[in-house]
């Protein structure tokens, strides 16, 4: 289980969203829908996850008539503040979604369009492990709408896997790939490098296999070691060495290398997709700072600058659901200096960049020194967009902090 939740402002029993919230209608709207069970707690993982003798009170059996409930609370709440508009996008992220049965998967992907409503080109992603999907579960989800799988590989590299606590067969990869291509689904797989005594030929090792997999869209994410892990604490005990800073820019740069030489263009620093087609529409939404709703227990929502999020323990969740109340915990919204600061350290992610004339007036006299340190790529900051050279996404905390001072 995660850390606590943020401070925050008291968010209403009936969920509604302020009076003078100014919400634009024409602003895609996306939909995440959070599921919180894993059969196994990964030692590196800090996510709002659940197994089996965590739940106290809540089960999986249950669980999408939680979620339907609050699909309907959404409903009333978006129409009341004249904020409703169909989802472009619907996001089943965890734990592991394909834990839960497809028929329940596919009853609260219904609710979202019957009550909130989905555009008909909509992308709609469910996030897998391995082990869990098979053709028949490709089929059911593909058959429902679904147009996106995207498969939890990690490693192929089975120590490697040991140690991250990741349970699955390596070869099941293949097999969930398949039983995708076969559903006529769009394929996405997740890698993370660094884990402690993973070596440079291990990281080559899985960007291989990822290749041959043939997949649309590949993330990976440098490991980081979160407080109150069982990850971060056999690190304490001396049990395993803790990431390398240096090894870690190697596997980027490794990473980079092979995957364009694949066909692959990085769209945001820890994503690379075959053309803007595969580029995840969903997590675009994130970045570009849009709307969404998050359902589920511990889920975060954004909506015309207002963020709130809703009680951690599905047990709460569900209580909260079934006394007609909303599940939110609490809300807040950023001033205007912690805005621009999530503006800049999100969109200066993206390959397109962000443009110099929205910085702050230190931001846009540091982006000449950035240029010189190599940070920055010299013609796009010309045409007025800071743009991250390869050196600049191994560096990109230090680019933000150079851009608002």
């Amino acid at each position: 289980m995660a850390g606590a939740l943020p401070p925050g402002d008291p968010a209403p029993h009936d969920g509604h969203l302020p009076h003078d919230l100014l919400v634009d209608p024409s602003h895609p709207l996306g939909v995440y829908i959070h599921v919180p069970f894993c059969r196994v707690r990964c030692g590196y993982c800090d996510f709002n996850t659940y197994t089996a003798t965590e739940l106290r009170g809540a089960g999986r059996d249950t669980y999408a008539d939680d979620v339907v409930a609050e699909v309907e609370l959404a409903a009333e709440v978006l129409g009341r503040a004249a904020a409703a508009r169909p989802a472009a996008t619907v996001f089943f992220g965890g734990g592991t979604p394909t834990l839960l049965p497809p028929g329940d998967l596919v009853r609260m992907l219904d609710r979202v369009r019957e009550r909130i409503g989905v555009h008909a080109d909509a992308e709609i992603t469910v996030e897998a492990n391995p082990d869990t999907v098979n053709v028949e579960v490709a089929g059911a989800l593909a058959a429902a709408g679904v147009t996106r799988l995207s498969i939890g590989m990690q490693s192929a590299v089975p120590r490697v896997l040991g140690t991250l606590d990741r349970t699955h067969d390596p070869a099941n990869v293949g097999t969930a790939v398949a039983a995708a291509r076969a559903a006529g689904l769009g394929v996405s797989v997740d890698l993370i490098y660094g884990t402690p005594g993973e070596t440079l030929d291990d990281w080559r090792l899985s960007l291989d296999s990822a290749v041959a997999l043939e997949p649309d869209h590949v993330s990976a994410y440098a490991l980081i070691i979160e407080d109150g892990t069982q990850l971060a604490r056999r690190i304490r005990r001396g049990e395993l060495p803790a990431p390398e800073d240096d090894l870690q820019a190697d596997m980027y740069e490794l990473a980079d290398g092979l995957l364009g030489d694949a066909g692959f263009e990085w769209y945001e620093v820890s994503n690379w997709s075959r053309g803007d087609a595969h580029r995840s529409r969903h997590n675009r939404g994130y970045w570009a700072g849009g709307d969404w709703w998050g359902f589920g227990p511990g889920a975060h929502s954004h909506v015309a600058g207002l963020r709130w999020w809703n009680v951690k323990h599905p047990a709460a969740y569900a209580q909260r659901l079934a006394g007609g109340r909303s599940p939110a915990a609490a809300r807040e919204r950023p001033d205007e200096d912690a805005a621009d600061l999530e503006r800049v350290l999100l969109t200066s992610r993206l390959r397109e960049g962000i443009a110099v004339d929205t910085l702050p007036p230190g931001g846009r006299t540091a982006v000449a020194g950035l240029i010189a340190d190599g940070l920055v790529v010299a013609a796009d900051a010309l045409r007025g967009r800071v743009v991250l050279t390869l050196r600049g996404r191994l560096l990109a905390d230090a680019v933000v902090r150079a851009l608002v001072p």
